[in-house]
């Protein structure tokens, strides 16, 4: 596991990096017969590129996704740099060395870097060396009932903006994946008496669907007010500096004890719940598949993806749904089925198909 801290450790870092492409593009004009004088742009471009490529830099990649994102990158050979801002997680990260929860650590596959998100340039050095960046950072308020409180909503914003910002700023960066979530989708104004709005709200809510801004501020939906401003500023930025940008905008997360290692951020994103379960749009996505998601839109980047993409693999849809996510989460069944025994609520489809599709080629283009 490498440490990076030093301005000096850095930049012997990259005289190394060149010194490995002189010696291959030597090597390689020895074996095409020409004269070692002559500069083999195309080659060293070539080398360059591939390197970037495999180093990959995670925010928050001691978080619960986080740590999924990291393992799914080395298990497919990336080498990953990981964003920290304090020595607690250096030091978490070593102990994840210790019980094995982390498998690049051991043959030196990953890099530790320190920097905060409210340090543009700081978080540009760190990214440097790298090809892409995966945001996956999530503001929560521990002391906030809902885990989510209105002063949080620019907290993540902010640190959003920084780290596309120093995404543009970084010579090496050329694509990001941000995690958002599925709530900047299915909040819409809707008034049941007013066929005009009825006509204007899709019944299918997919990737070209955002969220009412006002209706998040009126019902006080800070998580999801949170994300939707941020997820625009992310593309505002990427628009202007040029940066390729894909955002993934995930259900609600379950899976290996994450709603206990992550109360805050559940009951946050279930603000709501009661409607969301009556509109069809409760939906949630094991960590495994929303990680694999993220590398698949990550990889189809080198091509032609990019944008939004929705990621879920379950929609409850029962009592039997329900049961489920009260057995994971650990919530009041009531607080779901009582808004819908008592409800005439207009009824959606989530589709999650350009993702889908995406994951399908990925998976073929690996296979060949």
């Amino acid at each position: 596991m490498g440490i990076l801290v030093t301005e000096e450790s850095r930049g012997a870092e990259v005289d190394e990096f060149r010194q490995m492409l002189l010696s291959c593009a030597a090597e390689q004009r020895r074996k095409d017969g020409g004269d070692f004088d002559e500069k083999p742009k195309s080659f060293m471009k070539f080398n360059t590129d591939l390197l970037l490529d495999r180093l990959v830099c995670v925010t928050n990649g001691v978080s619960y996704l986080g740590i999924a994102i990291v393992n799914q990158l080395l298990s497919r050979g990336y080498s990953v740099r990981i964003i920290v801002d304090n020595e607690e997680d250096v030091n978490e990260i070593r102990e994840m060395e210790t019980s094995g929860e982390m498998t690049g650590l051991r043959n030196n596959a990953i890099e530790v870097a320190l920097a905060k998100l409210s340090d543009v340039n700081g978080l540009a050095e760190a990214f440097e060396g790298c090809g892409s960046v995966f945001h996956t950072g999530a503001f929560v308020d521990p002391a906030g009932y809902s885990g989510y409180t209105k002063s949080m909503v620019d907290v993540e914003v902010k640190a959003c903006e920084n780290v596309m910002k120093a995404c543009g700023i970084s010579s090496s960066v050329r694509n990001c994946v941000l995690t958002s979530s599925l709530v900047t989708c299915i909040w819409h104004d809707e008034d049941e008496n007013d066929n005009n709005c009825l006509e204007n709200v899709p019944r299918v809510i997919d990737h070209k669907c955002w969220s009412d801004e006002l209706l998040c501020i009126n019902n006080k939906l800070w998580y999801a007010l949170g994300k939707l401003r941020s997820e625009r500023a992310a593309f505002e930025i990427a628009n202007r500096t040029g940066l390729k940008l894909a955002t993934i905008c995930s259900g609600l997360i379950t899976g290996r004890d994450f709603c206990i290692k992550n109360p805050t951020a559940t009951i946050a994103y279930l603000k709501g719940v009661g409607e969301m379960y009556t509109r069809g749009l409760l939906a949630t996505v094991d960590i495994d598949r929303l990680a694999k998601a993220h590398i698949s839109v990550f990889e189809g980047m080198k091509k032609s993806a990019f944008g939004r993409y929705i990621c879920f693999d379950r929609v409850v849809e029962n009592e039997d749904g329900v049961q489920q996510l009260v057995q994971e989460t650990g919530m009041n069944m009531d607080r779901v089925i009582g808004v819908a025994s008592c409800s005439r609520l207009r009824r959606f489809q989530l589709s999650n198909s350009r993702l889908v599709q995406l994951m399908v080629r990925t998976h073929r283009c690996r296979d060949s």
